[in-house]
């Protein structure tokens, strides 16, 4: 069997790369290792660039999250008892579009079903070859059988714990990481949520995140331990924990019932800098990872896969290869800086259990003058809303 781009991974940055080829005219086959209805049922974040939603709109499929989704101007900072908000449409020209990561997968899967689109669900020990050569290959398993699928480029979008990344051997990795001592206990309930708006909240318990999905759906976080057991939270002790850490105001009207889902996330920031290794390219988090506070897994993703489209369109249509192999220095460059923004406001927003009492007073300097300052907020919206491709 033989294709152009052979695409590890289903979610959505393989298939928006796959539908962005398929438009022009570069045939590719996605691999994935887990059910469609799998991939449908992973709740992830949904705050969306202008640059995302842009990118969206260039593969049709951003109709439903025109329609659906909630523009957002600005977010609220919460401390000291009260809100300050982070005007984005004034400091930055720009608004957020808050529409569910597994929404976009959906509209994805449409297309690409629409359109004939290959995609392979529940295939096995998937392993790359000769990938640095010009005649690559992937072998798998399917329904019991082995298959190879000779192809031109292999595109790893299989996440942090996939397969790309590591068939790179490991001297030829350049790595960089950090690990925090906390992670997010999060939680989905069908309640309205606290806010117009979504609140980062910084308090001396812990940080908190008010969110949604919709007018309806709301996605609550709290700091919490790393190795904390998420069956010692019933959601009496969330609630109550949330609650302290907001506003009076808002945690006294805020509506709350039972969860649909609760789950702990641990935080790290990790970047492999080797992002291609011949005909094997790394987009999203099988390249990076960077903690949620900033919004930007997902929205990182997608630029990978905007220069990504490029190189490959200009490969097959005027066989360029500058953009090949520029591909790798053009998204290092914006990963960094969204490296950059979201550990800033992770180290911002959030309690760290060496903390003394001078780095205490200097974060709370910090929050004074980036409230009162238009210089800083400015800097934050535009990182926030997202830096140009």
């Amino acid at each position: 069997m033989k294709t152009s781009v052979v695409i590890i991974g289903g979610g959505p940055s393989g298939l928006l790369l796959s539908q962005l080829l398929h438009l022009a005219g570069v045939e590719s086959v996605v691999l994935e290792r887990r059910t469609r209805d799998y991939v449908l049922s992973r709740i992830r974040a949904g705050v969306l660039e202008r640059g995302t939603q842009d990118l969206l709109d260039r593969a049709e499929v951003g109709a439903r999250m025109h329609g659906e989704g909630l523009v957002h101007d600005g977010f609220n900072l919460s401390f000291g008892d009260a809100l300050h908000r982070i005007d984005l449409a004034e400091l930055a020209d720009r608004a957020v579009m808050v529409y569910g990561q597994t929404e976009v997968t959906k509209d994805l899967y449409d297309a690409r079903d629409r359109m004939g689109g290959t995609i392979l669900h529940a295939v096995e020990d998937v392993t790359p070859y000769a990938m640095t050569t010009s005649s690559p290959f992937v072998t798998y398993r399917s329904a019991g059988a082995e298959h190879r699928l000779n192809c031109d480029f292999i595109i790893g979008c299989d996440g942090f714990h996939g397969v790309s990344r590591q068939s790179i051997p490991a001297e030829q990795r350049r790595e960089f990481s950090r690990a925090y001592p906390f992670g997010w206990l999060g939680v989905l309930s069908e309640t309205k949520p606290a806010a117009e708006e979504l609140i980062y909240a910084v308090h001396e318990d812990g940080f908190a995140l008010c969110s949604m999905r919709n007018a309806a759906l709301s996605r609550y976080y709290i700091q919490c331990a790393a190795d904390e057991d998420v069956a010692a939270w019933s959601d009496d002790r969330f609630w109550s924990a949330l609650k302290r850490r907001l506003p009076r105001e808002v945690a006294e009207a805020m509506e709350t019932g039972p969860s649909v889902k609760k789950s702990i996330a641990p935080l790290r920031s990790y970047v492999c800098e080797t992002m291609r290794y011949g005909r094997l390219l790394l987009a999203g988090d099988a390249a990076h990872i960077v903690p949620p506070t900033g919004a930007k897994g997902l929205n990182l993703a997608a630029s990978d896969i905007h220069y990504l489209s490029e190189a490959l369109i200009a490969w097959y249509r005027d066989r360029r290869a500058d953009l090949i192999d520029g591909y790798e220095a053009r998204a290092l460059a914006r990963v960094w800086k969204c490296e950059r923004f979201s550990w800033w406001m992770t180290s911002l927003l959030h309690q760290f259990p060496d903390t003394s009492p001078f780095d205490a007073r200097m974060r709370q300097a910090e929050l004074d003058y980036l409230v009162s300052s238009r210089a800083a907020m400015t800097a934050l919206a535009e990182n926030y809303v997202g830096l140009p491709y």
